[in-house]
């Protein structure tokens, strides 16, 4: 367990986001998400501002992550974790790990996706989605597929502080109607 002071102390925690070369459907479904390979990842902490990795240094992102006391991500416990599980050990990852979606859906009983909390509690929406970043990859954009990885990290990093001070955050329900749920992070 992390100590609640290590939790709220900024510099104890790292945001990360990872974006694949390979979709569910490349690798034979969503089991396999472990062989979808890394394209690009980001990184942003109060210390080191705004890090990029690609797949060469994904050995050095998960020491890097390692060396926080809290890792926090948006689906990472399921995806992002699977998938850097190709390069190596992820156990450390997920002992420190504090999955926003894990969270919410413990809170709200259902999924809710990152644009759906992003439009309702920042006013803004993501800028593309995982099949876009493929397309990106693959194509060689990569200054198109970084900033769309460095936006959702800053989007995941707003919605964490914005709950922090408020002690709720918004999300669109399916019908688009604007609901709150209370957060302790």
């Amino acid at each position: 367990m992390i100590p609640d002071s290590a939790l709220l102390d900024p510099a104890s925690e790292v945001f990360y986001d990872l974006e694949t070369q390979l979709s569910a459907d490349d690798v034979g479904g969503w089991q396999n998400s472990h062989l979808m390979r890394v394209a690009l990842a980001v990184t942003w902490c109060a210390r080191h501002g705004v890090r990029r990795w690609d797949e060469s240094s994904v050995k050095e992102l998960i020491e890097y992550l390692t060396s926080f006391a809290r890792i926090v991500s948006f689906n990472g416990d399921n995806f992002d974790s699977r998938v850097l599980s190709f390069y190596g050990d992820v156990r450390i990852l997920r002992s420190k790990s504090f999955d926003v979606l894990v969270d919410l859906t413990v809170r709200l009983g259902h999924r809710v996706s990152l644009d759906a909390l992003a439009s309702a509690t920042l006013g803004r929406k993501k800028t593309a989605d995982g099949l876009a970043a493929i397309r990106w990859w693959k194509a060689g954009r990569l200054e198109e597929l970084a900033a769309y990885c460095e936006n959702d990290v800053g989007v995941l990093r707003d919605i964490v502080a914005y709950g922090r001070h408020s002690g709720h955050v918004r999300y669109l329900d399916r019908s688009g109607v604007t609901r709150s749920v209370s957060v302790e992070w």
